[in-house]
């Protein structure tokens, strides 16, 4: 492994574009992959190498502050506004990383390759002792046609051919020049615009495994793969009691429900959100919501309870695993949970981070019996389902 000590390394991640082959409503960088976005599990990717000091990344310059919040945590500088293309965000890139303390080497990877392998790395980087850049390549192994309307035109022989992969790396002021001379052409990659700059690049062996997320099919590919590295499948419940008190409206799953009463507790008394972040915490061997939210500490006096759940899962986050499913029943007379029931769900994905068909709320009553059927109380019970490496 290359020795963080030895040299200053950056990198810069250019995630501006919209990614519309990818289909969905959001950029496909912004996508959910079991439970967190394609950016940040490629950011995870690239943060688990010891010789990368900082990582620049460079996005829509109306998503600045929603992609700071999802890779929150790993320590990384706020993102800058890229270009019209993708050449642009990179040299966006470069200039934010050469106005500060600019590095001796940067490397340029792709947000939509989170498979990038330590190895990898150390490779690109080694042959930065003797050349300017070095290009990660694949061997082509399939015969190549060239065709047009639809026919086959002739063969193209594949020796000597690669595909290109990321992240490229090179000598921080040479590909800095070269970019800012390139400025206004269209090239394909960081490793052309070395070659037009006169830079020397070399091959260093790529990894069939670190494939770009380009289409539907890919994303389904590579949620398969990023689940199969989480075989520790885990599941706590939780459960959750808090008595009715004059007021106008309760909240239930993150949503407030106009009512002829509210929950009484030391937070907003959410308590479905309380049983889920129970469930969370069980799974994970973690103790209770008291234990990290003590009744006692004036700083959780009334508040949401979006930041507990919140919180359980970043400790699963934390772990290296995903929420796979959140199951929850709401146990009451009154009020009508139906209605609301979508909007819940909705708001419980969202604080969690997955999809909301990975979350399910129903609703039940103790037919008149106990303090529920009283009308005294609300109480709800929940499951979760996580996968932990």
């Amino acid at each position: 492994m290359i020795d963080s000590r030895d040299r200053r390394i950056a990198v810069v991640v250019p995630a501006a574009g919209r990614g519309r082959r990818a289909g969905g409503t959001l950029a496909k960088q912004y996508q959910l992959l079991a439970g967190r976005s394609l950016l940040r599990w490629t950011i995870e990717a690239l943060r688990a190498h010891p010789a990368i000091g900082s990582i620049q990344l460079v996005v829509d310059g109306t998503e600045i502050d929603n992609a700071a919040g999802l890779v929150d945590g790993l320590g990384i500088t706020r993102p800058v506004a890229g270009g019209a293309e993708r050449q642009d965000s990179v040299r966006a890139g470069l200039e934010a990383l050469a106005a500060g303390a600019p590095p001796e080497r940067v490397l340029i990877h792709d947000a939509a390759r989170p498979f990038v392998s330590l190895a990898m790395i150390d490779r690109v980087l080694a042959a930065l002792d003797r050349v300017d850049g070095a290009l990660p390549a694949v061997a082509v192994t399939d015969t190549l046609k060239r065709g047009a309307g639809g026919l086959v035109l002739g063969t193209v022989p594949r020796d000597g051919l690669y595909r290109a992969q990321t992240p490229q790396g090179f000598r921080f002021p040479a590909i800095l020049e070269a970019h800012r001379r390139a400025a206004g052409k269209a090239l394909t990659d960081d490793a052309a615009i070395a070659e037009a700059a006169g830079l020397t690049v070399a091959l260093v062996e790529g990894d069939p495994d670190n494939f770009k997320i380009t289409t539907p099919d890919d994303l389904v590919r590579a949620e398969r793969r990023l689940l199969a590295g989480l075989g520790d499948c885990r599941v706590g419940t939780g459960f959750d009691v808090h008595r009715l008190g004059p007021g106008n409206g309760v909240w239930l799953g993150g949503v407030l429900i106009p009512h002829d009463g509210a929950l009484i507790g030391h937070s907003d008394a959410d308590v479905a959100l309380h049983a889920l972040t129970d469930a969370l915490l069980g799974a994970l061997g973690a103790g209770d919501i008291g234990l990290h939210f003590p009744p006692s500490d004036a700083t959780w006096r009334g508040a949401a309870s979006d930041r507990f759940l919140a919180h359980a899962v970043a400790l699963v986050h934390a772990r290296g695993g995903a929420v796979a499913h959140l199951d929850l029943t709401i146990i009451c007379e009154r009020p009508k949970v139906g209605p609301h029931r979508d909007l819940m769900r909705q708001r419980i994905a969202a604080i969690a981070g997955i999809d909301p068909d990975r979350v399910s709320v129903k609703a039940t009553t103790t037919e008149g019996l106990g303090f529920t059927g009283r009308g005294e109380g609300i109480a709800a019970q929940a499951c979760a389902t996580i996968r932990l490496p």
